[in-house]
C-alpha cells in the first residue's frame, strides 16, 4: 500500500511538473508573423513556393501567410507599393520599371525562384530533330504584345537566326483562358505554352514537344520575390525567414520524385491531371526551371535587361545597376 501511494504521488509530481514546462513553452512562444503574399499569376512555375506552405517550412519560420493571386504583374506590384501586400512574386521587369518610375515607394529583389522562362514550344505534328528554321513562314500561338513569355520567345527566334517581327506570325491576341481552346481548334501551326498545359496536351496526343524556351535563352532569373524598401528595412528577420523556407523547398522539390512534387500541386491546382502534373514537374526539373538556391548573379539580370531592350519594352538608358535591383544578402545567408 505503501509503495503504491509513494509511485501516485511520484506520478502527480510528474504531471505537474510536465505541466509546468508545458505552461513555460507556451509563454515563450512567439506568436505567428502574419505575411500577406501575392503571387503574380498561379503557376506550376512557382512550385517551390507551393512547397514551402504545403511542407510546413513558413510555419516553422514563424510564419502566418496568406496568400492572393492578382493575375498581373501590374496588379501585383500596385498591391506591394500600396501597402496592400508584404511580398510579392514576379518578375524582375516589374522591379525594374518602378525604380526607373518616379514612385516614391520602390520594389527590392531578395530572393530569387525560377532560374529561366517555363514556356514549352510545340507543334503539331512530331519531327525527329526540330530546326527553328522550321519556324519560318508560319503561324506562332503566343502571349500579349510586351508580355515576358513573349519577349523570352522573340530572343530565343532571334539567337537561332529567326526575325520575329519578318519570319513568322505571331498571334498575340489570344487571352490565356482561351489559348488552349484556340489551339484545340486548329488554329496555328505552332505555340508556346507553360506547364501544365503543354504536358496535358501531349499526353492528349494534341501537341508535340519541340524545344524550351528557357533552355534555349539560358539562365535569366524569371520571377523572383521583392518587398519594399520600408518593409526590407522594418522586417529584415522576417525576410531572411522568407529566403530560408524557400531556400528549404528549392532543395527539397530538386531532390524529390517527380510524383511526390505533383502531389504537393495537386491542392493548388485542382482538376489537373496528376499525370499531367507529374510530367510537368518531371520537365521542369530536367531543364532545372526552378532554381536549386535563392542566389542571383548579375549576368542573369544582364541577360534579362537586354531581353528587355530587344523587346523595346526598356530603354536602354533605363537599365538598372544590379546592386540597385537586388539585395544578395539574404540570399547568401540563406540556410
Amino acid at each position: 500500500m505503501l509503495n503504491r501511494r509513494r509511485a501516485l504521488q511520484a506520478g502527480i509530481a510528474a504531471i505537474g511538473s510536465l505541466s509546468a514546462t508545458t505552461r513555460g513553452a507556451r509563454a515563450q512562444r512567439k506568436p505567428r508573423v502574419k505575411i500577406r503574399y501575392n503571387e503574380v499569376v498561379r503557376s506550376i512555375l512557382y512550385t517551390p513556393a507551393y512547397v514551402a506552405m504545403a511542407k510546413g517550412f513558413f510555419e516553422e519560420a514563424g510564419f502566418d501567410i496568406t496568400l492572393a493571386t492578382a493575375n498581373g504583374g501590374d496588379r501585383s506590384m500596385a498591391a506591394l507599393i500600396s501597402d496592400g501586400a508584404d511580398i510579392a512574386l514576379m518578375g524582375p521587369e516589374a522591379a525594374i520599371y518602378v525604380l526607373t518610375s518616379d514612385s516614391p515607394v520602390k520594389a527590392r529583389i531578395f530572393c530569387g525562384l525560377t532560374s529561366t522562362d517555363g514556356d514549352m514550344l510545340v507543334g503539331r505534328t512530331k519531327v525527329d530533330k526540330f530546326e527553328w528554321s522550321m519556324l519560318k513562314g508560319k503561324d506562332v500561338l503566343s502571349f500579349r504584345p510586351g508580355s515576358t513569355p513573349l519577349l523570352f520567345f522573340e530572343a530565343a527566334m532571334r539567337q537561332n537566326g529567326i526575325d520575329p517581327l519578318k519570319d513568322v506570325k505571331v498571334a498575340n491576341n489570344i487571352s490565356v483562358p482561351a489559348r488552349v481552346g484556340s489551339w484545340l481548334a486548329g488554329q496555328n501551326q505552332y505555340a508556346i505554352f507553360t506547364e501544365p498545359d503543354a504536358s496535358q496536351l501531349e499526353l492528349d496526343g494534341k501537341a508535340y514537344f519541340l524545344a524550351s524556351i528557357g533552355e534555349t535563352v539560358g539562365f535569366a532569373d524569371y520571377t523572383c520575390f521583392m518587398a519594399t524598401d520600408k518593409y526590407i528595412r522594418e522586417h529584415p528577420d522576417v525576410v531572411q525567414g522568407w529566403t530560408d523556407a524557400i531556400y528549404k523547398a528549392q532543395k527539397w522539390t530538386a531532390a524529390a520524385p517527380a510524383a511526390d512534387v505533383a502531389k504537393v500541386l495537386e491542392p493548388y491546382f485542382p482538376g489537373i491531371a496528376m499525370a499531367a502534373l507529374t510530367a510537368a514537374a518531371t520537365r521542369y526539373q530536367k531543364l532545372k526551371i526552378w532554381k536549386t538556391t535563392p542566389v542571383i548573379e548579375p549576368p542573369a539580370i544582364e541577360k534579362f535587361q537586354d531581353i528587355l531592350v530587344q523587346g523595346n519594352v526598356l530603354e536602354p538608358a533605363k537599365r538598372v545597376k544590379f546592386t540597385d535591383l537586388v539585395l544578395t544578402e539574404f540570399a547568401s545567408k540563406a540556410k
